[in-house]
């Protein structure tokens, strides 16, 4: 077993030292990728910083010339996603440890996103208490607040070190005894207000078979699907919360960017997609809402969470979007309509029912989508029982129709 420290030998080597002393000390092999720039590394990396730097395309004497911090930020970053990837391949990195402040954060998550799922990863920095988002992105990256700024060792730094060496000894030297069945996965989307119609429509599911992984769509959920789908984990989605779209288009604070709705189509797995939470863009606290959305029409969801409904012309806009993303798609893919509501405040009688608006959106949907994408409309909202498992059962077709269903024995 071998675990990977990315860390900046020129600033923070005793530090890096003394975790490498702890890891070693448990039997377990240590790989020390050197991040530094400005100055001479204290010791000897396994992987040099000019190494690093070449990876990225440039040299070390070049970024020491152009004393740019920035973009020797962004070339080490670069480099060390590139030798964490080689190391990960050739089968020496096990898991990857970092350490630092901002700087080293950035680089050491980017070579940890750079990693699949379930790969070990560990960062202490001065940055774990704030905003995570920037490091941690879609993948299972933990961060462990360091407390004191890490500058040296004493009887704070070295425990709080030496808890991560040993969390990262634990878990490269490990392996969970559980059984596991190897079942065909389903990714699922949900938000609050689609609870109802992704619960009943996961259980039918599984109740056929399938495993079934649900992403909370808040940006970094959307794009931890679509990652996931593009490495091969999941087999089909059932995309009933599109929700992120709104955000993207309008401006609010859970965008999923650009590419949300392309993977599955990209990779040609099954897809069966809906219209979920797209009456609303969502913001953090009421005062947080930009001066331009006055005027607007609200929802508090809670203190933290403030939602705003789309407009007519936002959603005949969001459904063009929507079916121009489908129509791109080279495998079975379905697009379901609940015609009384597409969330759970949509309904006869909740905040944002909006009839006017919902149809620009299946207007939009209906005139731009496609022959080939295979349309279905229910005269029900979106939580509506009926609805779930209608979404269930088309997936499972198409499931069944590609040969990804379980077999008999539950397996793939």
């Amino acid at each position: 077993m071998s675990v990977v420290i990315v860390g900046t030998l020129d600033t923070k080597g005793e530090e890096i030292g003394f975790a490498r002393d702890v890891i070693e000390a448990q039997g377990v092999d240590v790989h020390i990728v050197d991040t530094g720039v400005v100055g001479e590394p204290s010791s000897e990396p396994e992987t040099a910083a000019s190494t690093v730097a070449e990876a990225a395309g440039t040299t070390l004497e070049q970024l020491r010339s152009e004393a740019d911090r920035g973009e020797a930020m962004e070339v080490m970053s670069e480099g060390a996603a590139e030798i964490a990837q080689q190391l990960y391949d050739e089968g020496i990195l096990d898991g990857v440890l970092g350490l630092g402040g901002s700087g080293n954060t950035s680089i050491a998550t980017t070579a940890m996103r750079a990693l699949p799922v379930g790969v070990p990863k560990l960062m202490i920095s001065t940055m774990a208490s704030g905003d995570t988002e920037p490091y941690v992105g879609s993948r299972d990256i933990m961060m462990m607040y360091s407390v004191a700024d890490i500058e040296g060792l004493n009887q704070l730094s070295r425990q709080v070190i030496a808890n991560a060496a040993l969390a990262m000894v634990g878990m490269v030297s490990n392996e969970p005894d559980v059984d596991v069945e190897d079942r065909p996965t389903i990714g699922i989307t949900m938000f609050g207000v689609t609870t109802p119609c992704v619960q009943t429509a996961r259980e039918r599911l599984e109740a056929n078979g399938y495993e079934t992984i649900v992403f909370h769509a808040t940006g970094t959920g959307g794009r931890a699907m679509e990652t996931l789908v593009e490495e091969g984990v999941i087999d089909g989605v059932l995309d009933v919360t599109t929700t992120e779209w709104a955000d993207e288009l309008v401006g609010g604070v859970l965008s999923a960017g650009p590419n949300r709705l392309e993977a599955a189509g990209n990779e040609g797995i099954p897809q069966v997609v809906s219209t979920g939470a797209l009456d609303m863009v969502n913001f953090g606290p009421r005062d947080s809402v930009p001066e331009e959305f006055e005027g607007r029409q609200f929802h508090i969801h809670n203190p933290q969470v403030t939602l705003m409904r789309t407009t007519l012309e936002e959603n005949a806009e969001l459904g063009t979007i929507i079916a121009e993303k489908l129509n791109a798609a080279t495998g079975p893919t379905a697009l379901v309509l609940p015609l009384e509501g597409v969330s759970a405040i949509d309904t006869a009688g909740e905040d944002f029912h909006d009839p006017e608006a919902d149809t620009a959106l299946f207007d939009a949907l209906r005139s731009t989508l496609n022959d080939g994408i295979e349309l279905i409309e229910m005269e029900t909202d979106i939580n509506d029982q009926a609805f779930a498992e209608a979404l269930a059962d088309t997936l499972d077709e198409y499931m069944r129709d590609e040969g990804r269903a379980p077999t008999s024995d539950g397996t793939g």
